[in-house]
């Protein structure tokens, strides 16, 4: 791999619990590795752009997250006050209700509404279809259509926040998987984001292999120092 696997990384610091001294962390780690991207909880934006002035580290933020259910006006105002606070990158999640019921008008202009808000203060947005929950390969197709015909700069499959029921009755964080990065590799010309679960080198190469421009992982440091040969997992909370 040309470029360390850092480059293709964006950090995330959404967990519920996270402070903002553990925001003070990441950034100083962010700076360290020179990821792609920190990608921050809202309210921690302003903060996160101080902190990484000095740093070619950006600033991303999520828009109606974890679950896209936001009315779309509310999602647009939210986008345009990340980027007055400093996001320069916008992980929205689509309206997942609509997409299950094929109202893709709505989609369309729910995203489109964003890219709207991002592009006036020139910001990207990289849209969150939540594969997991998806009941097809044609609903993740139309959604990259839709991504691109807009003008999203990415798809990305996943918040790392969403849960499956199992047959016994057990709950399955969703996740990026090999065959969705080839699915939406193929089906559309802009960034593809893989998100949720990425946690060894080996998965991050193959995500990359198939595609995967950008990754979105808490696990930044373990990846990097499994890259330099140290090894040695550090779980991080909200691997997402």
């Amino acid at each position: 791999m040309a470029t360390s696997i850092a480059s293709y990384i964006d950090h995330a610091v959404l967990h519920p619990t996270q402070t903002d001294e553990d925001l003070t962390a990441a950034a100083a780690l962010c700076a360290k590795y020179e990821v792609a991207s920190i990608c921050v909880k809202p309210y921690m934006v302003g903060r996160a752009a101080g902190l990484l002035a000095e740093s070619p580290v950006k600033v991303s933020t999520v828009i109606s997250f974890p679950h896209g259910g936001c009315a779309t006006l509310v999602k647009a105002a939210e986008a345009a006050e990340a980027c007055r606070n400093g996001a320069v990158e916008l992980d929205m999640v689509v309206n997942i209700g609509k997409v299950l019921e094929g109202d893709w008008e709505y989609v369309a202009t729910d995203i489109g509404a964003v890219v709207e808000a991002a592009e006036a203060n020139e910001a990207i947005v990289k849209v969150i279809f939540e594969t997991g929950l998806l009941n097809s390969e044609q609903q993740k197709i139309e959604l990259c259509h839709i991504s691109e015909q807009v003008g999203a700069a990415f798809v990305k499959t996943s918040t790392g926040f969403g849960f499956v029921k199992q047959a016994d009755g057990g709950l399955k964080a969703t996740g990026a998987t090999c065959e969705d990065i080839a699915l939406m590799r193929k089906h559309c010309s802009i960034g593809v984001k893989a998100s949720g679960g990425i946690r060894t080198l080996s998965d991050a190469r193959a995500l990359i292999d198939l595609g995967a421009t950008r990754l979105g992982t808490s696990s930044t440091e373990a990846l990097a120092l499994e890259e330099q040969g140290e090894g040695g997992r550090q779980d991080q909370p909200g691997d997402y």
